[in-house]
């Protein structure tokens, strides 16, 4: 992306996704950005597999906030990029965004804070210095 955010996902509408009103129901937005995220720290240079066999964490999602911008039809297509947009000693915050690949446009953003977790004690985590430094080169406040 020209920002430095990197792409994670491609997409298009389809009819099945309408609702009543003509555009994608609300109810769509949430699978997209979900399997977008699935791409998030691998495009960081943090693979979720070096969490686990290097320091013996994982992470678990905490808080996800959807903002429905401008609506989408059947025919769009689009493009999930993401940032960071807060960085926290157990919690980091992404900031993805959903484009229209023709146009440019902001359909809507994804506010996603995750925690890290140690699946033994089965608590939060402090975050690995190494995933933080990596992290950081992604952080943009806007």
């Amino acid at each position: 992306m020209p920002d430095g955010r990197p792409e994670l996902l491609r997409g298009v509408v389809h009819p099945w996704h309408h609702d009543i009103f003509g555009h994608m129901n609300v109810r769509h937005y949430a699978p997209f950005f979900d399997d977008a995220t699935f791409f998030l720290y691998s495009a960081m240079g943090v693979p979720v597999s070096w969490l686990l066999s290097d320091f013996g964490i994982h992470i678990v999602s905490a808080r996800a906030v959807t903002n429905f911008i401008k609506e989408l039809r059947a025919g769009d297509g689009f493009v999930i990029d993401g940032a960071v947009s807060r960085i926290g000693n157990r919690s980091v915050t992404f900031h993805l965004r959903m484009i229209h690949v023709d146009t440019g446009a902001l359909h809507a953003t994804y506010d996603l804070t995750e925690v890290f977790f140690d699946p033994k004690t089965r608590l939060s985590a402090p975050m690995p210095e190494p995933v933080r430094e990596r992290l950081t080169r992604h952080l943009h406040l806007a």
